[in-house]
């Protein structure tokens, strides 16, 4: 027997080690079940965390707080009604940029209305509009 041995069984080191080892193989298994724990997911958490929120601004200046909705997985139906024709062009240009950043979406719902999501909401379908009767100008 070393010297490395003789040292061990003069402080009796050798039965630490079996003892730690079988507290290591416990934990071991405690991870497992922490684990499989884990990827239980509740359905409740999932539905009570999509929120949709309605805008209307009147100004460009209130696109950025729009944007943050789309940022924190909010899904956004934004009314352009009471701003310009320029500001409102602004407007999409925007959230288009917002809603690209977040992998999300954009669609039209009307001749001014438009739907924009994060990537966590799907959108289907397709609305059609007739713009026979709507000024050229007024197109986006």
């Amino acid at each position: 027997m070393g010297m490395k041995g003789k040292f061990k069984n003069l402080f009796g080191l050798d039965e630490e080690y079996e003892i730690i080892e079988e507290e290591m193989e416990e934990s071991d298994e405690e991870q497992k079940e922490r684990r499989s724990k884990k990827n239980v997911v509740s359905l409740k958490s999932v539905q009570s965390s999509a929120k949709m929120v309605l805008c209307e601004p009147r100004s460009y200046d209130e696109v950025q707080d729009i944007a943050e909705h789309v940022v924190n997985r909010r899904s956004v139906v934004i009314n352009l009604q009471r701003v310009d024709t320029g500001q409102a062009r602004q407007i999409i240009d925007f959230m288009s940029g917002a809603v690209y950043a977040v992998s999300g979406q954009i669609k039209k719902l009307g001749s001014q209305t438009f739907l924009c999501t994060p990537e966590n909401i799907e959108i289907t379908g397709s609305i059609t509009e007739v713009m026979e009767d709507v000024d050229p100008e007024q197109r986006w």
